[in-house]
């Protein structure tokens, strides 16, 4: 009985790891805020997203020198379009461009960055996601670590704003569990990854990784990026600044594809990582523990747990939903082992309309077309 206890004491070393993280993540201005290249933003759209006027708007009135933003679409019908000439209306002196990719990639998004990289100017690109918004300094704070030129890539954490039950929960799982989860791969040295809330490198770094097309065939391609950087000997750095994603209104269906997919993803991008996740599973450990009368241990599993997310989601990230919600934070873990299980078989997931086939080696093939307006 002994014995049953051990899995939720991982857990809870695992959660106090967490928060060690947390205590040494730095905070404030870089100390080469001084540090100002020009930058092109390249932002891939594919719909329009929630919220995405806010989200793009907040790009225009950034507090930065000179920068250029590159927006660019496969479907010339796009309903996202409509937001961008808007933009390019109110910031007549802002160079926005908008450009309509045909592209041939398995990964239409790296296809598409592809394409707007060659028609960037500036030395310096920052990609993230079309539903990104951020603070007005943002760029000033990302740009800044590029001053070291052993510094390859610069990346951020990022919380997520919803608007439904079940966004919500994911919400709560990104700031509880995934941002924890990044903290101490950073503190264990596990440092190869990028987010695709935020990727800025310098123009010159992917020219000598093979571009985007180096990456187009894999679904991963934020962290197929980093990877690329990372073995060149060049470091990845996360940046200070928290950027928010918006989930929208998704149904549990949507957020059960959504999180099934980012789980055989990192199945086939990280195998070892994934199947070692596990022991992360701190409520499951915890409720194991107690059923085996081994009620210390599972206390110190979820108290810490429920610490690390707390002061990571609500500290670290600024997460009003992880301050609100943290007593759901069991339930969303109950719900998160769920999609572990589901994600330790099968080779298709959902993406933006498409049904994709994943290869063990993470590379993607398309499987058949699917209706774009049931999906996440």
């Amino acid at each position: 009985m002994i014995l049953l206890a051990l899995p939720a004491l991982a857990a809870a070393a695992y959660y106090l790891l967490a928060l060690i993280a947390a205590a040494t993540w730095r905070r404030g201005a870089s100390p080469n805020a001084g540090f100002t290249p020009l930058i092109s933003i390249l932002k891939p759209v594919h719909g329009r997203d929630p919220r995405f006027y806010e989200a793009i708007l907040s790009h225009a009135v950034q507090d930065y020198p000179q920068f250029e933003i590159l927006f660019g679409v496969s479907d010339p019908r796009d309903p996202a379009i409509a937001d961008i000439d808007r933009l390019r209306r109110e910031f007549p002196r802002l160079p926005i461009e908008l450009h309509v990719v045909s592209t041939a990639a398995p990964n239409v998004k790296a296809g598409v960055l592809a394409a707007l990289s060659a028609h960037a100017r500036h030395p310096v690109l920052l990609i993230n996601d079309s539903d990104i918004k951020v603070d007005p300094g943002y760029l000033r704070t990302v740009a800044a670590p590029l001053a070291d030129p052993k510094v390859g890539l610069v990346t951020c954490l990022y919380r997520a704003a919803a608007e439904s039950l079940p966004t919500r929960a994911e919400a709560l799982g990104i700031a509880t569990e995934f941002a924890p989860s990044v903290l101490v791969a950073r503190l264990l040295g596990v440092a190869e990854f990028a987010l695709g809330s935020t990727m800025v490198l310098r123009a010159e770094t992917l020219r000598q990784i093979g571009g985007f097309e180096a990456i187009s065939s894999y679904l991963a391609d934020d962290y197929q990026l980093g990877r690329h950087i990372s073995v060149r000997g060049y470091r990845i750095l996360f940046a200070p600044s928290v950027v928010e994603t918006n989930l929208g209104r998704g149904s549990w269906a949507q957020v059960w594809r959504h999180q099934l997919r980012w789980s055989r993803t990192i199945r086939v991008s990280r195998a070892s990582g994934y199947y070692g996740y596990v022991v992360t599973h701190a409520t499951l450990w915890a409720l194991v523990a107690c059923a085996a009368g081994q009620y210390w241990a599972g206390a110190a599993a979820l108290i810490l747990r429920i610490l690390a997310g707390v002061w990571i989601g609500a500290g670290i990230l600024r997460d009003r939903n992880a301050a609100l919600f943290f007593w759901l934070i069991p339930l969303r873990d109950l719900f998160g082992f769920a999609v572990w299980l589901g994600g330790l078989e099968g080779d298709t997931v959902d993406w933006r309309g498409q049904s994709l086939q994943l290869h063990p080696d993470g590379k993607i093939r398309k499987h058949n077309n699917l209706d774009h307006k049931s999906q996440p």
